[in-house]
C-alpha cells in the first residue's frame, strides 16, 4: 500500500498525462517516509458514463483516492494527504485556467483485518540495494 486511484471524466483523455501525474505522485508518496516504494500502485479509470452539475457545459473532472494500510496515525496521515493534495492541485492548476475543472481527493484507511496482500516486489527492491 498505499494505492493512489483517479477516476476521471472522458473530456479530459486529450488534456491530462497520468503517467507524468503518477511519476510524482509515486515519488511523492516513496520519499515521505512513510510509505513502502514496493507497495504503491497508481492507476487511472475513465469514466464515459457521467454527468456534472446542470450537464450544460463541458464540465470535466478527477476525483482521486489514495488507499492505505491501517496502522498509521491521523496526523501522519493528514500530513501526507495534506502534502499530497498541493501537489494534485498545482498538477491540475494549468488545466484549471482553461476549463471548467472540479478535482477532489480523499485517503481512507483500510481494514487491518480485511485487507489482504501478497507482494514479490518488495524483495525485489531490497535485492536491488
Amino acid at each position: 500500500m498505499p494505492h493512489f486511484i483517479a477516476e476521471y471524466s472522458s473530456n479530459l483523455d486529450e488534456s491530462v498525462d497520468f503517467q507524468e501525474l503518477f511519476t510524482q505522485v509515486n515519488h511523492f508518496l516513496g520519499n515521505t517516509g512513510v510509505f513502502p516504494l514496493g507497495g504503491i500502485r497508481s492507476r487511472a479509470i475513465r469514466l464515459d458514463q457521467y454527468r456534472v452539475a446542470d450537464g450544460q457545459h463541458d464540465y470535466a473532472f478527477v476525483h482521486m483516492t489514495l488507499k492505505v494500510g491501517s496502522g498509521r496515525d491521523l496526523e501522519t496521515r493528514q500530513k501526507a494527504a495534506t502534502e499530497l493534495f498541493g501537489l494534485i492541485e498545482q498538477f491540475f492548476q494549468p488545466l484549471k485556467e482553461q476549463r471548467l475543472l472540479a478535482i477532489s481527493f480523499e485517503m481512507t484507511e483500510l481494514d487491518p483485518v480485511l485487507n489482504f496482500k501478497s507482494n514479490n516486489i518488495h524483495q525485489f527492491l531490497k535485492n536491488q540495494s
